[in-house]
This record gives structure tokens, sequence and C-alpha cells, in this order.
């Protein structure tokens, strides 16, 4: 994790703008140098290790602590990579409520920045995401779509540890930063390719994970005589009520540890 001081000179206006930001002449000096934080992060990366050094590359570009990137998926999105452990937490917590600045993304195809989870609009909007965050030491999160809004395939979602919003050049690198993880997503190799190592789908450990939550899913639908919906709300419930991340909660369900039936 990427901790910067409060009085970072990329967050004050004429101040330095640091590797990787508009500070020049000539035509967008922003994304040129974004390029070139972007042709460094990756450089050397496997396929699959390039979302998350894109993730890195968003912390060295943007005033911000963490980022993450999860994909669309039916009920829940696959959180993909992360730059920190902190930003992954955040990311497993709007998976597990179901809410937050990235479903908002998802939704509306659009950026969405949420400046300040503290008080206010952002802070209703969202409001138990937003408590949650703020306890875990984010104050402002920016979600940016992955693909385009009629074709979105995940959001580029941003933390940082204070109220805040993004300038439009700093908004401007985001989406840059978010095209360069979207064609590097479609890019990357599946496992029906004949070159990809040992047949695997690069996404194999992912869906690994989200399987088991659709796995415990048709338990509890088993259990209580439910929907698809319902089950999956019910799991999500237990997560919150307990702490516990939707993942966590859905290994108990399949190893028998926890049953539904018995509330």
């Amino acid at each position: 994790m990427v901790v910067r001081p409060r009085d970072d000179p990329r967050d004050v206006p004429g101040g330095d703008p640091g590797p990787g930001r508009a500070g020049g002449g000539g035509p967008d000096p922003d994304g040129a140098r974004a390029a070139d934080a972007i042709a460094r992060g990756v450089r050397g990366a496997e396929p699959g290790e390039v979302p998350g050094r894109l993730c890195e590359v968003a912390v060295e570009l943007l005033p911000v602590i963490g980022a993450s990137v999860s994909l669309r998926s039916e009920g829940m999105p696959v959180q993909l990579s992360a730059s920190s452990a902190q930003a992954a937490h955040l990311a497993q917590i709007q998976a597990t409520l179901g809410d937050g600045p990235c479903q908002s993304a998802l939704a509306d195809g659009a950026p969405v920045l949420a400046c300040d989870l503290t008080t206010g609009r952002d802070a209703g909007r969202w409001p138990v995401f937003a408590q949650q965050a703020t306890e875990a030491g984010v104050q402002a999160v920016y979600a940016v779509p992955l693909g385009s809004g009629a074709v979105c395939v995940g959001t580029l979602d941003l933390y940082r540890d204070r109220p805040g919003g993004l300038t439009d050049r700093q908004l401007h690198l985001a989406r840059v930063v978010a095209g360069v993880m979207t064609v590097a997503l479609m890019a990357l190799p599946h496992g029906d390719e004949p070159d990809t190592q040992d047949g695997n789908d690069w996404l194999s450990g992912l869906a690994t994970d989200h399987d088991e939550v659709y796995q415990a899913v048709g338990m509890i639908m088993a259990q209580l005589g439910v929907g698809a919906d319902d089950a999956l709300a019910r799991l999500r419930a237990d997560a919150f009520v307990h702490g516990r991340t939707a993942q966590d909660v859905a290994r108990d369900v399949i190893a028998h540890r926890t049953r539904f039936d018995r509330y």
C-alpha cells in the first residue's frame, strides 16, 4: 500500500505533477506520461499479471492509496486483482453488500465519484458501505467502468484516504488506465487456446471462488425452498451481520458448518 502525506504536491494546484502526470506543454502531455507509466508498469509481466500491475500504475498516477478491478457477473462482481490487501478488502465489501460506487458504475456505465463517504450525499447514497469503508480507512471512492455504457465488463475502483474529488485531468488519467485495462482483459488467453499453459483458463482460480458462492446459493435454495435471488440475499445478509465476506460464508455453507434452515 502506498500512503502519501496530506500535502502531496500532486493535490496542490500548480504543484509538482509527479511522474506520469500532466505538467508540461505539447499535445496531451497527460496521455503521453500515462502511456509511459503504463508501459513501465506492465513491462515483462505475464498476461495474468497485467491487471494487478495496472492497479499499481493507477496508484502511481493518481492521488489514491489503492486500486482494484472487478469483472461484471450475474449476482456478484468477481474481484480480479488489487494493488493492496486494503483495496481487495474494499472490493470484497462492495461484492458482499451488493452496493457501493462499483455497483452504481456497473449499472450506469459511467464513472461514479463518491468524493466524501464521511458525510452528506455520498454517505447517504451508500450508508452501509460508507460506514464500512471509512472504518477501513477509506473516505472517497472513484469507480470507472471498463468498456462502454453499452458493454460494461467491469470496473476499476480507486480508493482515497481522505475526502476529495478528481480533477478533469485526473479523471482523464483514470479513464486512460481503465481503457488499457479493458484492452488487456480482452486480450488475455483462455483455456481453449493451445498456447495456454497446461490448458488452464487464466481465470480458473477466480472462477473457483465465484463458483463457491453459487454452490452455497444452491444449497441455501434447497434448505429454505427459496429462489436464487433470495438465497444470495440471505448469504449476503449473514456475511454482513457477522462482519465477513460472502466467500467466507459460502465456504462454511459448503462445508456444512453453516445451515440456514436452522435459523
